[in-house]
């Protein structure tokens, strides 16, 4: 089995790769195209799809990207047209007699969300952020923390004095996924995810 990827940026492809083999057998090839943001990904994903039609019964293609704030209905729908238009059948789509090629899923509201989910991963990546985090309400819950979750991370990785100029989003990224335990992960839109690669792989999993 092979699985493509399309992600909004590098730093999801980066937590990807230590994300993925704690959930996959070894035996399914994972491929990664990473856009140079949203409005890259918006803009080039449909040109990409379509150049993808000769993917055969053992491919599956996922795309996945945040949804920043934005109308998550809206951006689920722009991301079933490109599927459609580029003649691929999406999960959300498949009827009972058909099998889908395309997975698209949605980081709610940004992929730091899913490191926020998992705050003992948080803790062994960065000491100082304390493992009883959650506890706090505005963390509660890693999908609706407000402000973005993506400057939340940032605020707190500066409270901590972890950094102090420019911080690497890949960095940041290799850094926390790696202790990540897929199972524990707290945020919704990452066990979403997850399931959409179970749908994906079948019994390829080790979890």
């Amino acid at each position: 089995m092979h699985i493509k990827f399309f992600l909004e940026e590098p730093s999801a492809e980066e937590a990807l790769r230590y994300i993925l083999p704690k959930i996959l057998l070894p035996d399914v090839i994972c491929i990664f195209h990473a856009f140079e943001g949203r409005d890259d990904m918006l803009t080039e994903l449909p040109k990409h799809l379509k150049g993808h039609q000769w993917i055969t019964d053992d491919w599956r293609i996922i795309v996945l990207i945040d949804e920043d704030r934005r109308d998550c209905h809206e951006l689920k729908a722009y991301l079933e047209k490109a599927a459609d238009e580029a003649g691929f059948v999406t999960k959300s789509r498949v009827t009972p007699n058909e099998d889908f090629q395309i997975v698209n899923r949605i980081a709610v509201e940004e992929l730091e969300a899913w490191f926020f989910g998992d705050v003992q991963a948080l803790h062994a990546a960065y000491p100082r952020i304390p493992e009883n985090l959650q506890s706090k309400a505005k963390y509660r819950n890693p999908d609706a923390i407000r402000g973005g979750t993506y400057e939340a991370l940032e605020q707190l990785l500066r409270q901590k004095n972890y950094y102090k100029g420019r911080i690497s989003k890949p960095t940041v990224a290799q850094n926390i996924a790696q202790h990540m335990v897929p199972s524990r992960n707290r945020s919704k839109s990452f066990q979403v995810f997850v399931e959409g690669i179970k749908a994906c792989v079948g019994e390829e999993l080790l979890v």
